[in-house]
């Protein structure tokens, strides 16, 4: 998957903003006003940070070498997950979902609330 494509998903989500607060180097998207991914945009690195469940983040780092630790984020749940072909689209695309799926649950009931009378 590119850039475009990785852009174009993460904004047909139901309430996603997208921002540019790292000097034009990541794009972040958010739901909420909480964030659920970062989209690198440098050129020598093609992935984008994502929100994971803390068992399935240990999981897929022990299966998939191009899923690595998102430390930067002080955070043990991120995973940075590489898009060097290695991934099936698909992959990509669930891993996405399930971190957007996750900051949504995370949401006050207010947040939610709202999020559904947008659909």
């Amino acid at each position: 998957m590119n850039q475009e494509e990785i852009r174009d998903y993460c904004l047909k989500k139901q309430g996603v903003t997208e921002s540019l607060p790292f000097n034009d180097t990541a794009l972040v998207f958010k739901v909420g006003g909480k964030m659920f991914a970062l989209l690198d945009l440098s050129e020598d690195s093609r992935g984008i940070t994502l929100k994971c469940d803390p068992f399935l983040a240990i999981e897929l780092r022990e299966h998939h070498p191009e899923i690595t630790p998102a430390w930067h984020f002080n955070k043990k749940h991120w995973n940075t997950v590489f898009m060097d072909g290695s991934l099936k689209k698909e992959m990509v695309l669930s891993l996405i979902d399930h971190s957007y799926e996750i900051i949504v649950e995370s949401l006050p009931k207010s947040k939610k609330e709202e999020l559904k009378r947008k659909k």
